[in-house]
């Protein structure tokens, strides 16, 4: 799209309406911007006095009479403005750091409560980069070019001040640069603002891509992808690089026409100028103040060709941040619920593309302290369904409830609190055992209750086997611990917490026949007193669940004990009498 279109120009407006809208959301430390302020004020004040107090000097010393007061005064005036300078360098940086430290933490507030689908489309990566890559460009915009571009305004609008005073004349031909400036910025701008939000596009992919491979580093070596990564990164880093290439072209037109056009104005003025003093019409002072004055206006123009450069960036890092800000968080707000009650689904349906459904009019009810296991074949969307009653999707038809009411009523951590789920993987965080079993926890129990629970988890063992006991660190994703000790730390983790309603997906399928012992007779425990839910696909663990439902193709084809099944399902009977059960 032309950037001159109308589009174009409305974006651009949408972009900076944007921009001042998030800096208004910022927590500003208030009081810190307006000394800062008024510190660089007092700094561009003293520098724009240096020129008037130079034109003394000078003129004194064309008398043959050097002015000592002066020359003291002039000594003055420059350490005020290094102080000045130095502090208020310290106040800017406090005050970048300070917003970007409150943006970041809406950002991660804001993500660690958006819904599971905006998970499933976008890479951990490009995430990341939103909340450290963008937020830092805002912040360089804010620490180092914000105050710096008011006073830079300050400083040319009381350096033409006092230059029209002097001589009108070269005041005029000085701000011929002006519009020559304007001419070159703003077309420029333009194609940076859209370069430089390609580049951060690019940087979030590439921030993806290294996120997903290092995260799985695994199964790349494991199957000896490394090539293949390789030259995608690759890939991407070349397209940076072309992005940056760009970038670079725009400001080397930017510099050397900016320069050009300034040494231009300014061989114009010692030509005037000094024709003028020749003729004795200008005092040798007056023409040296002229051109002090000037690089007052010089380099804060210089400057502005920068921070348009580094706004344009910051605008489109803006667009992205907001964009996630501005996404729904899960719904939280609820009533308490209903503490021991039946979970029901009530014809529900449920699609990640509209045009493929899942789950298909389910319907069944668990009672309290009962055991429901969902038995089929892969793909029948047993893990969907468990993903429904975590409340990470809503469904697209039918209802869930407890006791009658809609689960959507509850509160989202009250619902949640009430939950305890084990996978077949059970992937830990970093850190140390005793930080993974208290996990979520608001208070850390006393470590006897952590005793406890490892205990029933059939953990305590193994983890006061190790030298560091509850202090050992697991590793990325729990790497150093064996799949049943997993296990039994997740299981530790779901006693712990003491939830009414038990999710277990898989949770023995993983493992040799000596954990899986100890990880059923942990779960024996776990479920005692507890509504669960199971998933199986060896039937043998589930054959005394209270009830059986049998998911195909997301629909439920046939419900009871495992007697009733075999009696009245044909597939179940197959099932059963291939794993030796029927």
């Amino acid at each position: 799209m032309d950037s001159n279109t109308p589009a174009a120009q409305m974006k651009t407006k949408g972009s900076l309406k944007e921009f001042t809208g998030l800096l208004r959301r910022l927590d500003w430390p208030k009081g810190v911007t307006a000394a800062a302020l008024i510190l660089s004020l007092f700094s561009t004040a003293a520098s724009l006095a240096v020129p008037l107090v130079t034109k003394q000097l000078v003129d004194s010393l064309t008398n043959d009479l050097f002015n000592w007061k002066t020359a003291l005064f002039l000594l003055v005036v420059f350490i005020i403005q290094a102080l000045l300078g130095g502090i208020s360098y310290y106040m800017l940086a406090y005050i970048g750091e300070t917003i970007v430290a409150d943006l970041r933490t809406q950002l991660w507030g804001k993500v660690l409560r958006l819904p599971v689908a905006y998970f499933d489309d976008t890479e951990t990566g490009e995430t990341m980069s939103r909340i450290t890559q963008d937020t830092t460009i805002l912040k360089q915009l804010v620490s180092d070019h914000l105050v710096s571009l008011i006073t830079g305004l300050i400083s040319i609008a009381g350096a033409v001040a006092i230059l029209l005073y002097l001589d009108w004349k070269m005041t005029l031909i000085m701000l011929i640069s002006i519009p020559l400036s304007m001419a070159v910025i703003f077309p420029l701008g333009r194609i940076m603002h859209k370069i430089a939000k390609a580049t951060q596009a690019e940087m979030a992919k590439f921030s993806g891509h290294l996120g997903r491979v290092l995260g799985d580093v695994r199964l790349v070596k494991a199957y000896r992808a490394e090539s293949h990564e390789q030259q995608k990164g690759t890939d991407a880093i070349r397209s940076l690089f072309g992005y940056g290439l760009r970038e670079a072209k725009i400001q080397a037109v930017i510099s050397p026409v900016m320069t050009l056009i300034m040494m231009g104005i300014l061989v114009a003025i010692l030509g005037y100028g000094g024709a003028q003093v020749a003729a004795g019409a200008l005092s040798a002072g007056t023409l040296v103040a002229i051109i002090f004055l000037m690089f007052q206006i010089i380099v804060p123009f210089a400057q502005m060709a920068q921070i348009f450069t580094v706004f344009q960036k910051a605008v489109g890092a803006t667009e992205r941040i907001q964009q996630i800000l501005g996404m729904d968080s899960e719904r939280t707000a609820g009533t308490a619920g209903t503490e021991e009650a039946i979970l029901a689904f009530d014809d529900v349906s449920f699609a990640y593309d509209p045009e493929k459904p899942v789950l298909r009019h389910v319907s069944f009810e668990a009672a309290p302290g009962t055991v429901t296991a969902f038995v089929g074949p892969s793909g029948g969307g047993k893990t969907t369904l468990f993903s429904l009653i975590e409340r990470f999707y809503e469904p697209s038809a039918g209802t869930i409830r407890l006791g009658g009411n809609p689960i959507g009523g509850i509160d989202l951590g009250d619902w949640r609190g009430r939950i305890g789920y084990v996978s077949q993987e059970s992937p830990l965080l970093s850190g140390t055992i005793l930080d993974n079993i208290a996990y979520g926890l608001a208070v850390r129990p006393p470590i006897d209750e952590i005793r406890s629970a490892a205990a029933s988890a059939n953990a305590l063992g193994f983890i006061e086997e190790m030298e560091d006991g509850f202090e050992t660190l697991v590793g990325e994703r729990g790497m150093k611990l064996s799949g049943g000790q997993r296990q039994r730390i997740a299981i530790a983790r779901a006693l712990l917490h003491n939830p009414s309603i038990l999710l277990l997906d898989e949770a023995t399928s993983n493992l040799d026949s000596g954990s899986e012992s100890h990880v059923q007779e942990a779960l024996q425990r776990l479920m005692a007193g507890r509504t669960t839910l199971i998933i199986a696909h060896r039937l043998s663990t589930v054959v005394d669940a209270d009830q059986l439902i049998f998911l195909e193709k997301g629909a439920v084809t046939g419900a009871g004990t495992h007697e009733e099944l075999l009696k009245e399902h044909k597939l179940y009977e197959e099932f059963a009498a291939g794993q030796g059960l029927a």
